[in-house]
């Protein structure tokens, strides 16, 4: 499925004001591509994923998969989140028929289809386990097998291997790949990690500072399987991380701003603000 973002617009209510998020975000996606967003903290990447999932909706703008403007959510475009989120009670194949069972999949054809992607995350001997038996790493198999049952054109991945250690998430990125492959799925992953943007995607969309919109694109023309030290990959991050350096800089300069600002007479005191937003 072919994903375009057309002049896309979004802003949130936040204590009062307006806060723009996303502006003027123009991007194509390619059936079967995979594709990295990296930006700083605040930017809108999370955002974009609940955009094109249908969960949220623009201020302005067009969304648009395979000519159908998207107009809420859909079994087509599924996200993969940073915490697996597993039913406790059910085991690692109750888990991932679940969503089949609630479509009125019946139960010998949901059993067969969830055992086929509990194999292809490597998980066929956990089948029985429930979540609190199962690692970090094997609870975010068990919640991408989740959405690859369900079979969606197009998986969105917000940071899901952000809460793993680096041994276990780097032996994840290879094995997404392996599930890209074989499965031809278009993949949407948002990431905080030059490495595994460049390691994992086709082209990597660095968005700027808040209002975040697509500040540049980097093509990754390395062949795949990828060795994490290619000095090409290492050429294409060393020039990411120099960009995004500008982009987390200003985001620091508005944090000193609005701390400067909070030290005037007469300024509310912290506690007087609240909690600050995750956008």
């Amino acid at each position: 499925m072919r994903v375009v973002l057309r002049r896309v617009h979004k802003s949130f209510q936040h204590k009062g004001h307006r806060v723009r998020v996303l502006q003027d975000v123009n991007f194509a996606i390619e059936e079967g591509e995979f594709i990295c967003v990296i930006g700083p903290s605040g930017c809108g990447k999370t955002t974009l994923i609940g955009l094109i999932a249908g969960l949220e909706f623009p201020d302005s703008g067009e969304i648009y998969v395979d000519s159908n403007r998207v107009e809420g959510p859909s079994r087509d475009r599924l996200v993969v989140f940073q915490e697996a989120a597993l039913f406790p009670w059910l085991t690692v194949q109750g888990n991932v028929e679940f969503g089949l069972k609630l479509a009125g999949v019946p139960e010998g054809e949901r059993r067969e289809r969830a055992f086929q992607v509990i194999k292809l995350v490597h998980l066929s001997r956990f089948v029985h386990a429930h979540p609190h038996q199962l690692s970090g790493g094997m609870k975010q198999r068990v919640a991408i097998a989740r959405a690859l049952v369900m079979d969606p054109k197009i998986l969105l991945m917000d940071e899901p291997f952000a809460a793993l250690d680096a041994q276990t998430r780097q032996m994840l990125q290879g094995e997404l790949q392996e599930i890209w492959q074989k499965t031809k799925k278009t993949i949407f992953f948002v990431t905080h990690n030059v490495r595994e943007a460049t390691f994992l995607s086709d082209r990597v969309f660095e968005i700027s500072a808040r209002p975040g919109t697509i500040k540049r694109e980097y093509p990754i023309r390395v062949p795949r399987p990828r060795i994490e030290q290619d000095p090409h990959l290492l050429t294409i991050q060393a020039k990411i991380m120099g960009s995004l350096k500008d982009e987390i800089e200003k985001v620091a300069r508005e944090e000193l701003d609005a701390d400067y600002e909070l030290l005037k007479p007469g300024a509310p005191r912290p506690a007087e603000l609240g909690a600050g937003s995750n956008i």
